[in-house]
């Protein structure tokens, strides 16, 4: 990520007749804004925490902070001497010493919640939340409320990428005999009725529900994690649309379809709760299909691909990108994960409290 910010848009590689070195001798930029000053703190921090804690965990020494600042100023150092060869960048030494600042945060954040005992308790409420196979599920949920911020055309809707796809693919193979092995949609896909799209965003909605399920233990942990899961979506979904349209349309996603998707995901999962564990990750695969058959169906309207300029060239551009490949592809991983749980040899049973 930190990469993907600090190099984007990847064009326009060329020497400038500059020393990538050069911007430490520099002088201090006269120009800067609030959001560059945080967003070069914030973005590195992260980076230093994980690997503070990474290093602790691993069983590393007293010094191992010194690896888990070194790196990501070494990256830091790497990618601003990189955007000397970006017309459209600009290597900062104030920017270098922000991302080294934000990186010590993180590495004083890991040491301090590791002092207070945080470390210890994540993992006794992990063991008892979750089974203690559950690894690629979490990671899995953990991304989920990244892929969502990236404006889609169905709230929740994740994975529409077959009309991107195809012209994607038509654009390359142009000119060549492989351009007619491209299945082309002979009449235009029709819109989803209001109903077809509040039950493609119930299953949108469900289906995380369900992967987490898959690694839980008890029914009551079951319907906390459910209302959890809802209610963030419910708040990532007023920044994503806050983020696009403005404060002032926060909510303007939630349409009576959306309303409808929302309860019915709620109903939905709590009556779910008593599911087997491979079932859960059965029926997830099941909502999986369908909401991704439903969304590619679909056509993306040109009021949504005009709304997209706002969120693209905005201050986000940075990120834009990458969480839209988040909302393009997490559906897809989400399949390959439930059709390896469904594979594997059949889990002990567990509490149902």
């Amino acid at each position: 990520m930190v990469v993907y910010a600090s190099l984007y848009p990847f064009t326009g590689w060329r020497d400038q007749g500059v020393v990538p070195l050069a911007f430490l001798q520099a002088p201090l930029p006269q120009y800067w804004t609030g959001f560059d000053v945080a967003s070069n703190l914030v973005g590195y921090a992260p980076l230093g925490f994980l690997l503070m804690l990474a290093l602790h965990r691993s069983g590393a020494g007293r010094s191992s902070w010194l690896v888990a600042l070194g790196l990501p100023v070494a990256l830091s150092l790497v990618v601003e001497m990189l955007q000397s060869y970006l017309p459209a960048r600009v290597p900062s030494n104030v920017d270098f010493a922000l991302n080294g600042v934000g990186a010590a945060v993180g590495v004083a954040m890991a040491l301090l919640i590791e002092r207070l005992g945080a470390l210890r308790r994540w993992s006794q409420i992990r063991a008892n939340w979750f089974e203690p196979t559950a690894h690629g599920g979490l990671v899995l949920l953990a991304m989920w409320p990244f892929a969502l911020l990236y404006p889609q055309p169905v709230p929740f809707g994740l994975g529409q990428v077959w009309e991107r796809l195809e012209s994607g693919l038509t654009a390359l193979l142009i000119d060549t005999p492989f351009l007619e092995w491209i299945p082309v949609i002979q009449l235009a896909p029709t819109p989803l009725s209001p109903l077809a799209e509040a039950f493609c965003i119930a299953l949108s909605l469900l289906s995380p529900v369900l992967m987490g399920y898959g690694d839980m233990r008890s029914r009551l942990r079951r319907m906390v994690f459910c209302g959890l899961l809802l209610g963030g979506a419910f708040g990532v979904g007023g920044l994503s649309a806050a983020l696009t349209y403005g404060p002032d349309h926060a909510w303007a996603w939630l349409t009576p379809q959306a309303q409808l998707g929302l309860v019915a995901a709620l109903l939905a999962g709590v009556s779910f709760v008593a599911l087997p564990r491979r079932m859960c990750h059965v029926v997830m695969l099941l909502c999986l299909a369908v909401s991704l058959s439903l969304l590619n169906g679909a056509p993306l309207s040109p009021y949504f691909a005009e709304s997209l300029e706002v969120w693209e060239q905005g201050r986000f551009i940075r990120f834009h990108g990458l969480s839209q490949w988040l909302g393009w592809l997490w559906p897809f991983a989400a399949l390959v994960f439930g059709l390896l749980a469904v594979s594997r040899s059949t889990p002990a049973p567990s509490r149902t409290l």
